[in-house]
């Protein structure tokens, strides 16, 4: 009884979340067409005007990452000394992935070389060789380094506040505390909280806005059904009840089973794949596209095309670092619960390191796959995307493979757990915001995460009526751009943190010598001197001289 009353929600973040929520959710569902209106005007204005500040915020963040690192504080431990890790390593990187990737790697990994083989940056004829080359490169850095630097940005303060503070709850607001101080449990914390709790609902409906047409139409190829608007609704119910079993058995239980399933599905696909697709041709195309990668990363990390204004960093760059900026709060919250004993080096470069090998595996083998059978014209793949859309390709291309009427059910099953794996986390991170106290060592309340995890499908279900995957962009771009502010308020206060805490173990500005003595010149020239003494050593004594020096190498 006491452990519930512990976890009993904050109804100062709950209720405005709520409400404002169904404010927003309902009018989008009863009248789609004006919502679509004006969810584009509001796009429009944003990238043409503030595109710049998402690349920034992208670049700052891979920065900010490396310097914490390979700095002073990389040693620092997320816990007590005596603190173990939670899970095993590869139980913690594989949930951490599968959090933070989802379904949506199933859906782009395939198809976002199609799009840029077709409209490539930088001026390129499309369908040319240079335009295949670009077109496997540029995924690699959309699912790199610069989102899963994004994504720890918040988790190293929250974790730091959770178990090198010993704070009671699992918020972002308290991860500030270090530059707000006490105004953190008044109106601007309250804020803070529900602005992560949009970001992290508007980033996971996106994702389920996505995958719903993907899922139905996968059914509707294995089952002969037609798409309909309650075919969808019936996939969404079955992940909802999915997803509504892990939150509910918790993090050892459910999210961490789901996590495991996941990545052995996941690595079942991409070896077949890479077994009997053009094997030669995807590693060498991979390790083009990472030298590709290398040469152009900071050119890329900054374009914004300022002079032919072709919009492809708006449609896509732009885009993506929107997705996973909308994504941080929940990976942060989220990685922080599972990192308990870890090291702020341990964490980056792991997160950094194995997300972003994860990501170019898929893109590797599975892109590299679509581009293949596109330039050797097998199947006319562009033609389907450009008429069809992106889930009769993914299809498509599926349909070449052998065996496909068993690799269908297989990308299926998949498709439903990698998001099921991304959605639990949210719903059980939305539950813990909401909560009025909750250590590093406590689960919300069941009924909270179930609660969560409606609200998140009724997202989906607004999405979907608004418009597949245009509404999907729409909507992560515009709850992304508060959110930024909000990281660079956590990354001040979080250094404002170790610095305090750590002052005595940071090395200086400059580092100064004091055990030696001035000596007059002549001295120098007459004798050397001693390395552990301060009388000089005659100058016929070599032999003494090098004993001295080797005692000190010893």
């Amino acid at each position: 009884m006491k452990e519930q009353e512990n976890l009993r929600i904050d109804p100062s973040i709950f209720w405005p979340a709520i409400i404002l929520l169904a404010a927003i959710i309902t009018p989008l569902m009863l009248y789609p067409d004006a919502g679509k209106i004006v969810v584009n005007m509001l796009l429009g204005w944003v990238t043409s005007t503030l595109g710049w500040l998402y690349l920034l915020a992208g670049i700052g963040s891979f920065f900010i990452m490396m310097w914490l690192a390979f700095g002073p504080f990389g040693h620092i431990r997320l816990g007590d000394k005596e603190d173990q890790p939670e899970f095993g390593k590869v139980t913690w990187v594989v949930m951490l992935f599968c959090a933070g990737i989802g379904i949506s790697i199933c859906y782009w990994a395939f198809v976002e070389p199609l799009y840029f083989l077709n409209s490539p940056p930088m001026g390129i004829e499309a369908n040319s060789p240079d335009a295949v080359e670009w077109a496997a490169m540029y995924p690699m850095f959309h699912w790199g380094v610069v989102p899963w630097a994004l994504y720890l940005i918040p988790a190293l303060p929250i974790a730091y506040a959770l178990y090198v503070r010993k704070v009671n709850v699992l918020r972002m607001s308290e991860a500030c505390r270090g530059l707000l101080g006490d105004r953190v449990d008044g109106l601007i914390g309250k804020l803070i909280d529900v602005i992560v709790m949009f970001s992290i609902i508007g980033g996971v409906g996106t994702s389920l806005g996505l995958s719903v047409p993907l899922v139905s139409k996968l059914v509707q190829v294995m089952f002969g059904v037609q798409d309909s608007f309650l075919l969808q609704m019936g996939i969404l119910a079955i992940w909802t009840a999915m997803i509504a079993w892990s939150v509910f058995n918790g993090l050892r239980k459910g999210i961490k089973t789901l996590s495991n399933v996941n990545a052995v599905l996941g690595v079942i696909m991409l070896f077949f794949v890479l077994l009997v697709g053009p094997t030669v041709f995807l590693l060498k195309l991979w390790t083009n596209s990472f030298g590709m990668l290398v040469n152009n990363f900071f050119h890329i990390s900054f374009w914004t095309d300022p002079i032919q204004d072709r919009h492809f960093p708006e449609n896509w760059t732009v885009f993506y670092w929107a997705w996973w900026v909308a994504y941080a709060p929940m990976m942060g919250l989220f990685v922080a619960r599972i990192s308990r004993g870890r090291t702020i080096r341990e964490l980056i470069l792991n997160g950094v390191v194995w997300g972003s090998v994860g990501c170019w595996a898929f893109f590797a083998i599975w892109g590299g796959y679509a581009l293949d059978i596109q330039i050797r014209g097998v199947v006319d793949l562009q033609s389907i995307l450009t008429t069809q859309g992106t889930p009769a390709t993914i299809v498509a291309i599926l349909k070449t493979m052998p065996l496909w009427e068993w690799v269908l059910p297989i990308f299926t099953l998949l498709c439903f757990v990698f998001l099921a794996t991304t959605v639990d986390s949210s719903a059980y991170m939305l539950a813990a915001i909401c909560t009025k106290e909750l250590t590093g060592y406590q689960e919300p309340a069941r009924w909270n995460r179930i609660l969560w995890t409606l609200m998140v499908a009724a997202v989906g279900v607004a999405l979907l009526l608004v418009g597949g995957l245009e509404a999907a962009q729409i909507s992560t771009v515009l709850v992304a751009l508060p959110m930024i502010p909000i990281l660079v308020l956590m990354v001040i206060s979080f250094i404002r943190w170790i610095h305090a805490d750590f002052a005595e173990h940071v090395r200086p500005k400059a580092l100064v010598c004091s055990n030696y003595k001035h000596r007059h010149p002549t001295a120098e020239k007459t004798a050397p001197v001693s390395a552990n003494t301060n009388h000089t050593v005659p100058t016929n004594h070599h032999k003494e001289f090098d004993n001295t020096i080797a005692s000190i190498a010893e």
